[in-house]
C-alpha cells in the first residue's frame, strides 16, 4: 500500500473506533455534551467546517481515483486473459485489480463513516440539549403542580369558610326572625 492509502486506512480505522465509542450505551449524552463544550473544541470549531469539507473533498477525489483504477484494470482483465504475450501478466493484472478494489472500498467506507460520524456528533449534541430541556420542563411542571395543589387547598379552605359564614348568617337570621316575633 502506498502512503496515501495507509493514511486513508488509518483514518477509516480511527473513524470506526470513534463511532463505536460514541455508540457505547453507558456513556450518557450529557457527558458527551460536557466533553464537546471544552474550550479546546471551541477553538477548533472555527476551523471545523473548513476541515470537514476539505476531508470530504479529499476522500471524494481518492474514491474517484479508485473507481478509475478499478475500471482500468477491469477492462485490462478482459484483454489480457486471452493473450499469452506475457507469462504472469494475467496474475499481475489480477493483483492490480484487487488492490484498486481494496482502495475503492477503503475510500468509500471512509467517506461514508466520515459523514456518519458528523451526523452522530450532531445527534448526540441535540439529544443532550433536549434531555437538559426535559429536566428544566419537568421541574417547572412539578413547581406548577405544587402551586396548583396549594391553590386548590386554599380554595377548599375558602369554600369551607364561606359555607360556615353562610350557615352563621342563616342561623342568625332565623334567631333574629324568632326574636322579632316575640
Amino acid at each position: 500500500m502506498t502512503i496515501q492509502w495507509v493514511a486513508v486506512a488509518t483514518f477509516l480505522y480511527a473513524e470506526i473506533g470513534l463511532i463505536l465509542i460514541f455508540c457505547l450505551p453507558f456513556i450518557p449524552p450529557q457527558r458527551w455534551q460536557k466533553i464537546f463544550s471544552f474550550s479546546v473544541w471551541g477553538k477548533i470549531a472555527t476551523f471545523w467546517n473548513k476541515a470537514f469539507l476539505t476531508i470530504i473533498i479529499l476522500l471524494i477525489v481518492l474514491f474517484l481515483d479508485a473507481v478509475r483504477e478499478v475500471r482500468k484494470y477491469s477492462s485490462a482483465h478482459a484483454v489480457e486473459k486471452g493473450s499469452t504475450v506475457k507469462p504472469g501478466g494475467f496474475e499481475h493484472t489480477q493483483m492490480k485489480l484487487f488492490r484498486s478494489q481494496r482502495n475503492l472500498y477503503i475510500s468509500g467506507f471512509s467517506l461514508f463513516f466520515w459523514l456518519v460520524l458528523r451526523r452522530l456528533v450532531t445527534l448526540i449534541t441535540q439529544l443532550a440539549k433536549e434531555l437538559s430541556n426535559k429536566g428544566v420542563l419537568k421541574s417547572q411542571a412539578e413547581n406548577t403542580n405544587k402551586a396548583a395543589k396549594k391553590f386548590m387547598e386554599e380554595n377548599e379552605k375558602l369554600k369551607w369558610i364561606l359555607k360556615t359564614q353562610v350557615c352563621v348568617v342563616i342561623t342568625l337570621s332565623k334567631y333574629l326572625s324568632v326574636s322579632d316575633s316575640l
